[in-house]
């Protein structure tokens, strides 16, 4: 293994933790075949500015000890491999997630930049918002948003502050959809806006 693979791997490493364990795979590629570069005693690896370690990223090469300076760069792939919850079958979008669609495969986590999911019981219920294809992973960014209550629903407000909590009813004047703002009558005849965190739940920050 070359430096620059050896780094990629360790950086790739630390970058996803001990949550699982990984297998990484690195893949260099070619740096451009037009640079004439001078002979280097000494060749230094780096990470150039805003490169992450993972996916396709580029690395850097420099000549710490030469006649002549010079600094490139070359692409690689870095894949990391670890388990996660992918299709068994492929799925349309409008899915609705049952244990039959699911199993733990192995994939690679950098492919996208959104997270992979560990427990398929943490999805069970959901609907697809894109198909996913068998054997591939299923991310967040691919399950349609829960509505945790539609307008017109009575709610429990909870209003939440340093050191105290209150919580109240309320009626809902715009659909739960989680994880997103909502607008809330309460039984004062106040309209709050908070966040819709669970079945009829909405959270009020102060």
């Amino acid at each position: 293994m070359s430096t620059a693979e050896q780094m990629a791997t360790e950086a790739a490493r630390a970058a996803f933790g001990t949550r699982v364990p990984v297998r990484v795979e690195v893949i260099a590629g070619q740096a451009d075949p037009r640079l004439r570069l001078a002979t280097c005693q000494r060749v230094e690896v780096h990470w150039p500015a805003g490169q992450r370690p993972w996916g396709r990223t580029r690395i850097g090469m420099r000549c710490a000890s030469g006649p002549v300076a010079w600094n490139i760069t070359v692409p690689l792939q870095v894949r990391v491999w670890a388990p996660a919850v992918v299709a068994a079958v492929p799925m349309p979008a409008g899915t609705v997630l049952e244990q039959r669609h699911l199993r733990l495969g192995e994939v690679d986590w950098a492919e996208r930049d959104t997270p992979v999911l560990l427990d398929a019981a943490d999805i069970l219920g959901r609907s697809l918002a894109t198909a996913v294809p068998a054997g591939s992973a299923v991310r967040a960014e691919q399950l349609r948003r829960r509505q945790w209550f539609a307008a017109g629903d009575p709610v429990r407000v909870v209003a939440a502050g340093p050191g105290f909590a209150v919580s109240g009813e309320g009626v809902a004047l715009t659909p739960g959809l989680e994880g997103q703002a909502v607008r809330v009558r309460t039984e004062s005849g106040r309209v709050v806006t908070g966040m819709a965190a669970g079945d009829r739940l909405v959270e009020v920050s102060l």
